[in-house]
């Protein structure tokens, strides 16, 4: 039970995911082959639902990248579920306090930390795991440290509480979602604008204070050495999707371009 993104992060390497929209597991695999550290399964913006997530995280670990997952909402049941079913950690939107935190640190971690319930599921190899080896106290210490709880930062809530987020025992990073966050802020896709910079900074400055990964979502591969210069331990690029539809109009493009100069030859 070992997660390629914290070990990236503890030997001061960056690490790289994309976004999974495509229910498939054998999207999903692919991904794997392509060198991505992990992939994130997004269950609020995409109808991947509970029984294609199981499938996508077991696709996901038989090629060797981590399965995140954006959870729809923030009830303990949704976590739990999450977890149980074998992802390396959850990512959730719409935060506002610090208070929603708490509660998320109870449901995504075991004692001491949190109160998350047990069972031996798919996560722990049904209590084969080598992380049993220390007895359940081990297992659960396991997951606590491979686990990730990652709350997103988009709203002028968490953005106004980020110090006090960052600084929980139990949060192990934090992902900014630009788009939503410059919406909030009533300056919608406007990145450059010094307000979001500033914004983007005091959040970055809050996950280096306390220690845990900073993380940014950006659609744009060009953006990709800016932001590791600036200090992200993690970028989260792109979209399976939109990757198709790029990839693919481009060879359309090319394909219309040849044929119709051949025409006029």
């Amino acid at each position: 039970m070992k997660n390629k993104i914290k070990e990236k992060k503890q030997c001061g390497e960056p690490s790289l995911g994309t976004i999974s929209h495509l229910l498939s597991p054998v999207a999903v695999e692919a991904l794997g082959c392509s060198g991505l550290d992990y992939v994130m399964l997004d269950m609020e913006h995409s109808p991947i639902h509970s029984q294609e997530l199981t499938a996508c995280i077991t696709a996901a670990d038989a090629a060797g990248i981590a399965p995140l997952v954006r959870v729809g909402d923030a009830s303990r049941c949704t976590i739990l579920h999450a977890l149980d079913v074998g992802a390396m950690g959850v990512i959730v939107p719409g935060i506002e306090t610090v208070g929603q935190v708490r509660e998320l640190i109870a449901y995504a971690k075991f004692q001491p930390v949190g109160m998350r319930g047990y069972c031996m599921t798919r996560d722990g190899k049904w209590g084969y795991d080598d992380a049993y080896r220390d007895g359940l106290a081990g297992y659960m210490r396991c997951c606590n440290e491979q686990t990730l709880l990652i709350p997103q930062c988009e709203t002028l809530g968490c953005l106004e509480h980020i110090e006090e987020i960052a600084a929980l025992e139990g949060v192990d990073g934090i992902l900014i979602g630009p788009y939503d966050l410059s919406l909030a802020m009533g300056i919608g896709g406007e990145f450059q604008n010094p307000a979001f910079v500033a914004a983007v900074d005091r959040i970055l400055n809050a996950c280096k204070r306390n220690g845990i990964l900073s993380m940014i979502f950006t659609g744009n591969e060009d953006e990709l050495p800016a932001l590791l210069s600036q200090g992200f331990d993690s970028v989260l690029f792109g979209l399976d999707v939109l990757s198709l539809i790029h990839h693919y109009s481009a060879v359309t493009a090319g394909f219309v371009k040849q044929t119709t100069e051949g025409d006029l030859s």
